[in-house]
């Protein structure tokens, strides 16, 4: 079946696409990419769309033209990476705009804004949306799904293999090895913390709105990273928290970095004694970008040890973050996950193409050892052209 997959993820700078086939064995199909496209969010939309993931009052005609907005770059991305039509079902996430992890007292909630409906019709094709909400249901985090999309599109190898999405929040999957007494070991994954995130909004901030995102970490190379206070922020609550566990702008976003500026402007004036320093652009670029390394290897620190990390998302561009991660996992391989024929923003719209042919042929999409969920199930809505 050829499945077009669509992604937007937290850094909400726009959708990915990738037309694939898949046929054979649902758990390790056989799979080829056939076209890849991707489209920007306009900046406006961005900004509002960053704006309402930090909590921003909307009012209900804000959402629903907001969610047409966002609709319409979706169904021109889906146009743009399949214009002959050649896709017979679309797997689409929809964009987040807010994710509450489940606790003991209350279950998880999660809201992906998307006129699927709309999108099916303008498409011509089945639309499969709404994917968190059946794990959510079974008292899971609904979130990360990809786990278990890397575990059926990647061979495994002779070790734990890693794969890390470098998005605006990192996650993280843990793949056992192909023989030996951990083979038969389940899969693993979680989000560790803020990858881009917290970067995107400091150089947004530092630049007075003319930058997005430091490109490839230039800014942040002329500054100097503060390693004690990296190694402080490393005993968060949710740094320290184990699996299953998930996250967003929610909980790294701009209160989040609003205080770690502070944290920094603190220590700058300790440092030299003055009062009113402000922060070092550069320098709080740094040390975000190292904090964000420093999450990931923290985490692969306390897993079982891994051969080799696979590294996909926007962050495989920004080559100080590439150099900070190979520098904090020391030991372990650091490659692109495009060696292995996925590119940096294939992976995730793949794995939505493929949740969504699982959805078809009714094959469960979610890992109870990832998310924490009773059971596997069936994830997905699918909406038909009227």
């Amino acid at each position: 079946m050829r499945v077009l997959g669509l992604m937007s993820g937290t850094s909400a700078d726009g959708v990915d696409a990738v037309l694939a086939s898949f046929s054979g064995k649902p758990s390790r199909p056989n799979w080829r990419i056939l076209e890849r496209s991707a489209l920007p969010y306009p900046r406006q939309l961005r900004e509002a769309l960053v704006a309402a993931g930090q909590g921003q009052t909307l009012s209900a005609s804000d959402v629903l033209e907001l969610a047409e907005a966002l609709t319409e770059v979706h169904v021109l991305t889906a146009q743009s990476c399949d214009p002959k039509r050649l896709a017979q079902l679309v797997g689409c996430h929809g964009q987040t705009l807010w994710h509450r992890p489940p606790t003991a007292e209350r279950q998880g909630g999660s809201w992906q804004l998307l006129r699927a409906p709309a999108m099916a019709q303008r498409l011509q094709t089945p639309v499969v949306f709404d994917f968190r909400a059946a794990d959510l249901a079974l008292g899971g985090q609904g979130a990360p799904l990809v786990p278990a999309t890397d575990a059926a599109l990647l061979p495994p190898i002779g070790g734990w293999r890693a794969l890390v999405n470098l998005g605006g929040i990192a996650n993280l999957t843990l793949l056992p090895p192909a023989s030996g007494p951990e083979a038969k070991a389940p899969v693993l994954g979680w989000d560790c913390g803020p990858a881009n995130t917290l970067l995107d909004l400091a150089a947004h901030q530092f630049s007075g709105g003319k930058f997005s995102f430091d490109a490839n970490g230039t800014w942040a190379r002329q500054g100097q990273p503060d390693e004690d206070l990296i190694q402080s922020w490393l005993q968060e609550a949710y740094l320290q928290q184990a699996p299953p566990k998930s996250t967003g702008r929610e909980l790294f976003g701009r209160a989040d970095l609003a205080q770690r500026l502070v944290a920094i402007e603190t220590r700058a004036q300790q440092a030299n004694q003055q009062a009113h320093q402000q922060p070092n652009p550069a320098n709080a670029l740094a040390t975000l970008t190292a904090f964000s390394a420093a999450v990931i290897g923290q985490d692969l620190a306390k897993g079982p040890p891994v051969q080799e990390l696979l590294v996909a998302g926007g962050g495989c561009r920004n080559g100080l973050l590439m150099e900070e991660l190979q520098r904090r996992c020391r030991g372990t391989r650091v490659r692109p996950l495009a060696d292995l024929g996925i590119g940096d923003s294939d992976r995730e719209a793949l794995a939505f193409a493929l949740l969504a042919w699982w959805h078809a042929l009714r094959h469960p999409g979610n890992l109870p050892s990832v998310t924490g969920a009773s059971r596997p199930a069936v994830l997905g809505v699918c909406a038909n052209p009227a």
